[in-house]
């Protein structure tokens, strides 16, 4: 059984059925979230894969009605 099933796909490997199938994978989910705890980070660490959103991708329109309102304060 592989990683990123659906409970279908679950259900049909295991001979379950599938609505048993989805209250097992909540309840560990659930038990996972209980279980878990905020990590506390401490000395030196690096950050990877930051994403910052910059304009508006694909409406270039937008920005530049945007733009010409903010240079003539309005």
């Amino acid at each position: 059984m592989g990683l990123n099933l659906s409970h279908r796909q679950i259900a049909q490997e295991l001979g379950l059925n599938e609505n048993d199938v989805q209250d097992m994978t909540r309840i560990l989910r659930q038990d996972g979230v209980e279980r878990s705890t905020t990590p506390q980070l401490a000395g030196t660490f690096e950050i990877d894969e930051v994403y910052i959103v910059a304009g508006h991708k694909g409406q270039s329109e937008l920005v530049k009605k945007t733009d010409g309102l903010q240079e003539n304060g309005g």
